[in-house]
This record gives C-alpha cells, sequence and structure tokens, in this order.
C-alpha cells in the first residue's frame, strides 16, 4: 500500500486525510522534518510514497492526477509531492536537505513545495499534471483558505474528471459520435472493477468475432460484422477513457492498445476476403493492398514525427499555416476527417461492409486511404522543404532503426566510404527498381538482380546519418518496396494460397515495425540486434523471397511463404511479450487518435 505523510499544522474540518485514504494511502502524520525522514526511511522500497502539506485544499481529482498516475517516476501539484520506487531516492534526498536546513527540530512551512524545489534544482523530472479547472493550492490563511474552499465547491471534481477521460484531439466521429457516451460507460466499468486491460482484450475479442462473421460470407454475416466493428471501435475507446478516469496506466496496456488496433483491423480484411471467396469473388490482393497502404501511412507518421520531435529551429511556412487554420473551427474538423483516422475509418468499413460486398468495401478503403495518404505526405514534404530544422543524432537513430535495415545492408556499409548524399533518393530508386522488376519480369530471376542491386541502393541510403530533410521518407520507402514486392509475386503466383500466405508474411513483418515503434517511443531503444538480424533486415527478406520464387514453383513458393510468415511471427512474438511484460518496458499511452 502506498504512503502519504502529512506535514505542518493540522487544519480543523479538513478533508485531506480522508481523501487521501480515498486513494489508497495509507496516511501518517510527521510533526518535525527529523519524524517525517524517519517515515519515509521507513516506507518499503517498492512501494510509493508521497508528501503532502496538511494544509492543502483542492479537488479529490487532483490530488489523484498528481499523486496517483504510474507513468512518472516524480510528479507533484503545489502542497503535495510522491514518488515511486525510481524516484524514492531523488526524493529522499530532497527531504534530508530540507532536515539539514532546518535543524531537524522544527518542520518548514510547505516542506512539500520545497522538496519539489530542491527535486527541480537537482535536474529531476518533476511531472506536473494540467489541473485546469481543478483547485490544488496551501492557503496561507484562514480568509485565503475559505476562498480556496469556495473555488473547491465551485466546480463539479467529478464532471471534470468525466471530461478529462476523453481524448483531447479525437477525430470527429469518435468526438461527436462515440465519446458522448462511451465515457459513461467507462465510469460505470471503473466502479465495477473492470481494467482497461480487460476491455481491450474483449474489444479484440468483438473484432475477432466480427472477422469471423464476414468470413460468413452471407449478408446477415455482414450485417452483424458491421455492428461488431462498431460495437469493438467503442470498447477500444473504453479502454484508453477508463486509464484515464482511474489512471490505471501500465506497461502491458501500452503494449495491448498499442498492438491490438492493428490485429484487430487487419484480421477483419482476412475476414472479409475470406468471406468474398466462399462467394467466388478472390479479394485477397485487395486485403493485403489495404493493409500494406495502411502500414505505410503509420511509418510515415511515425518516421516524420521522430525525425522532427525534437529537432532544433523546428519551423516553417507551411507549420505556421497550419497552426493559423487551427484557429478556425470547421477547418480542424476537416482536417481531421480528411486523414481518415480510425474512428471515421472503421465506421466507413462497417457501413460499407454491411451494406455492399467486400469488393467494393476494399475499393472504397483504398481510394480513401491513398487520397489520405498523399494529403498528410504531400504537406510534411512541405514543411520538411520549407523549415530550417536541425536534425539530433537521436533522431537520425530513431530513423536508422525505423529503416529495419539487416546483415547485408550493414555489412555493405564502410567507414569512410562515400555514401548517397541524398539518401531518400538512393531509397526511392531501389524501391521502385525491385517493385518494378516484380511487376515486369514477375518470379524471374532477372528480378532477383534487381533485388541485389536493391539492396545496394539500400545500403547506400543508410551509409550517411538519417539528417536530411526528408530522410524520413527513407523507412516509409523501404517498407513500401518489401511488402509490395511480396504482394507482386504472391499475386503473379496465380495459385490458391499464395496471397493468404502473403498477408500472413506481411502482417508479421509488420508486427515487427509496430513493436519497433513503439519501443522507441518509450525511449527503450529499438528492437535487439540479434533479432533484425535473425529475420533478415527489409533488404534481406526482400532479396530471399525473390529468389524462393524464382527457384521454386508456384505450389513450392506458396508454401516457402508460409513457413517464412510462420518462422517471421514466432521470433518477433517472443521476444516483443518477453520485451512487454518485462519490468523494464515502457508505459507508452497515446493522447491522439492514430491514423
Amino acid at each position: 500500500m502506498p504512503t502519504a505523510i502529512l506535514t505542518g499544522q493540522p487544519v480543523p474540518g479538513s478533508s485531506i486525510e480522508g481523501d487521501l485514504r480515498s486513494l489508497g494511502f495509507d496516511v501518517r502524520t510527521a510533526a518535525d522534518t527529523t519524524e517525517a525522514e524517519t517515515l519515509l526511511a521507513a516506507v518499503p522500497g517498492d512501494q510509493r510514497v508521497a508528501v503532502v502539506d496538511a494544509r492543502f485544499v483542492g479537488h479529490p481529482h487532483a490530488l489523484r492526477l498528481g499523486l496517483t498516475d504510474p507513468r512518472f517516476p516524480l510528479a507533484a501539484v503545489p502542497g503535495a509531492v510522491t514518488a515511486q520506487p525510481a524516484g524514492r531516492q531523488a526524493l529522499t534526498r530532497a527531504v534530508a536537505r530540507e532536515h539539514s536546513a532546518g535543524g531537524g527540530t522544527t518542520l518548514l512551512d510547505n516542506l512539500a513545495d520545497r522538496v519539489v524545489t530542491a527535486l527541480d534544482a537537482d535536474g529531476c523530472a518533476v511531472h506536473r499534471p494540467e489541473l485546469g479547472s481543478l483547485v490544488a493550492t496551501v492557503p496561507a490563511d484562514p480568509q485565503a483558505r475559505n476562498e480556496a474552499r469556495q473555488a473547491v465547491a465551485a466546480v463539479d471534481d467529478e464532471a471534470v474528471r468525466l471530461k478529462s477521460a476523453v481524448k483531447s484531439r479525437d477525430g470527429f466521429f469518435t468526438t461527436h459520435f462515440i465519446s458522448p457516451y462511451s465515457r459513461y460507460i467507462a465510469r460505470w466499468c471503473a466502479r465495477h472493477g473492470l481494467t482497461p486491460n480487460q476491455v481491450t482484450t474483449a474489444s479484440l475479442l468483438t473484432a475477432l468475432i466480427a472477422a469471423g462473421s464476414a468470413a460468413t460470407g452471407t449478408r446477415a454475416g455482414y450485417i452483424v460484422a458491421g455492428v461488431l466493428l462498431l460495437c469493438s471501435f467503442v470498447l477500444d475507446c473504453v479502454d484508453g477513457q477508463i486509464a484515464r478516469y482511474a489512471l490505471k496506466y501500465s506497461t502491458l496496456g501500452a503494449w495491448l492498445d498499442a498492438t491490438f488496433d492493428r490485429a484487430k483491423e487487419y484480421a477483419y480484411y482476412a475476414g472479409l476476403a475470406l468471406g468474398a471467396a466462399r462467394s467466388g469473388d478472390d479479394v485477397w490482393a485487395l486485403a493485403l493492398g489495404a493493409m500494406i497502404l495502411q502500414t505505410c501511412r503509420h511509418v510515415v507518421d511515425f518516421s516524420f514525427t521522430e525525425a522532427n520531435h525534437d529537432a532544433t529551429a523546428n519551423t516553417s511556412p507551411t507549420a505556421a499555416l497550419s497552426d493559423k487554420l487551427d484557429s478556425v473551427g470547421w477547418t480542424v474538423w476537416l482536417r481531421r476527417m480528411i486523414v481518415l483516422p480510425i474512428g471515421e475509418r472503421w465506421a466507413m468499413i462497417a457501413v460499407l461492409t454491411a451494406a455492399t460486398t467486400p469488393r467494393i468495401t476494399f475499393y472504397v478503403l483504398l481510394v480513401g486511404c491513398a487520397f489520405a495518404a498523399t494529403y498528410t505526405t504531400a504537406g510534411r514534404v512541405l514543411r520538411s522543404l520549407t523549415r530550417r530544422a536541425t536534425r539530433t543524432d537521436r533522431a537520425a537513430r530513431a530513423l536508422a532503426d525505423l529503416a529495419d535495415s539487416g546483415p547485408l545492408a550493414h555489412l555493405l556499409v564502410r567507414p569512410g566510404r562515400t555514401y548517397a548524399r541524398v539518401a531518400v533518393v538512393a531509397a526511392a530508386l531501389g524501391a521502385v527498381l525491385v517493385t518494378g522488376s516484380a511487376l515486369v519480369w514477375g518470379a524471374g530471376w532477372q528480378n532477383v538482380v534487381c533485388a541485389v542491386v536493391y539492396v545496394l541502393f539500400s545500403a547506400a541510403a543508410v551509409g550517411r546519418p538519417l539528417k536530411g530533410s526528408l530522410d524520413w521518407l527513407v523507412p516509409p520507402f523501404f517498407r513500401a518496396a518489401e511488402y509490395c514486392t511480396v504482394l507482386i509475386l504472391a499475386a503473379e503466383a496465380e495459385v490458391n494460397g499464395a496471397l493468404p500466405a502473403a498477408f500472413g508474411l506481411v502482417a508479421a513483418v509488420a508486427y515487427h515495425h509496430y513493436d519497433t515503434v513503439y519501443r522507441i517511443r518509450g525511449n527503450a531503444g529499438a528492437s535487439p540486434a540479434w533479432l533484425v538480424r535473425a529475420i533478415g533486415g527489409h533488404e534481406g527478406r526482400t532479396l530471399l523471397v525473390t529468389v524462393l520464387a524464382a527457384a521454386l514453383t508456384a505450389s513450392q513458393f506458396t508454401v516457402a511463404l508460409t513457413v517464412l510468415a510462420v518462422a517471421v511471427a514466432l521470433l518477433v512474438l517472443v521476444e516483443s511479450i518477453r520485451f512487454w511484460v518485462s519490468a523494464g518496458a515502457p508505459a507508452v499511452h497515446d493522447e491522439g487518435e492514430p491514423a
């Protein structure tokens, strides 16, 4: 159980002790700094501890935000500071300093705030949550205390808590058609002991049942699938809202939330393809194309963000125009809808599934996502060309990790050798060459030769640090080259099972790439080097697939793709699960709606 140490002169009628107990704290009272330091030392090192001024006046949710969020080692609101095990040493050092300053005889006024000042002076990262209209203060006199209590009474703590459970940047469909009622579902779940992870799992199961319904290939099955897909999305919103409402963030929850969205959507694509096949319509190529397009969109988003999030002088006229448009309400919603985020996209898929056929659903999805990808990528290219940004070594390292270069590319990179000054040109040429040759020659040895040249271009692209204005496009070009090569060669095999096997392979590799992204976002580094070597890197897998297509018959090629998909899936899943359930994995939570 976490411990809260109340310091300072108690105030008659104060609710602070009861508020702390309602948040799960074991409350202890210290009369001076000596006792405060003793109580702090007595708290087990693996438990959270807080130092709170007994004169604190504020909303319970302000205390909850400041003292119970599991994502931050150190956090504070006015009059209260807390430390998790990772921050205990820093907190203990700061309290000891205050003890020495006061001679150990008298508890200094505002000890909690003084400790926060000491932590800041030590360079410690202290999280200070945005409180908005919530009150958190330590009044200096009775009049100020009365005014603070009036301010607390004027704001509905529960209403603020419920509103803050909803993401600040959601899409139009989510904001206006889901969140108005999903927040109440989230509150009901939280009050009845349901965890975000349980709801996340329920969302996955609902989506899988939806995919199974679509796989029946009947009109009734399609209608049920569309309804269940929307239900799955509602639950997908609810899990995050529970986490924000009850501050129940966890590393496992971060991993489940990050991966299950992709698993649900791509499993649904497979269900639609199976349903169409029952009706005699083969749309596996469209399903795989939709997955490739969506994955490449995400890679563009991730790469651009990583390349620019810590860049210096990171401004441009295009960005300034975008900021001006954000002040015009209707343009904000229009721009959010144009990019076809997950809410709009899933609603569109659900309606089209129920009302039309899988082929029409995929056609509309591909056109819509292609337009969205063109819009967002063009805007980011313009921003990159018009800004004078200096990218850091961290950004270059992140882009190199996202490139997913394997042993072949690294073998060809030699220190001191001159490489392409414009990495994105080398990546683009290589991608066009390998996919173009697959289209022209198919499963021929000419395509293998072009794949070898692609390996050379890939090495040239990553031979220098990726700090150019458009170098964030290198990972997307590599993704498109690998995925599209697999799609083209599987489609040209023209045997049953080739495209489903290719779908499985691309899904396994895409999971590896998403896993890499969320590790980088959590400042945990990329996937381990041994894993990247074991699965060949993007250039190794691309070359291997072209060799298999040239050397094997169509039926044998299908078997080879299936074996490769299973092998890659087993390796990346085992390593991913090992990492994300380990104690050192980061808790990564997005506050904006993913595309």
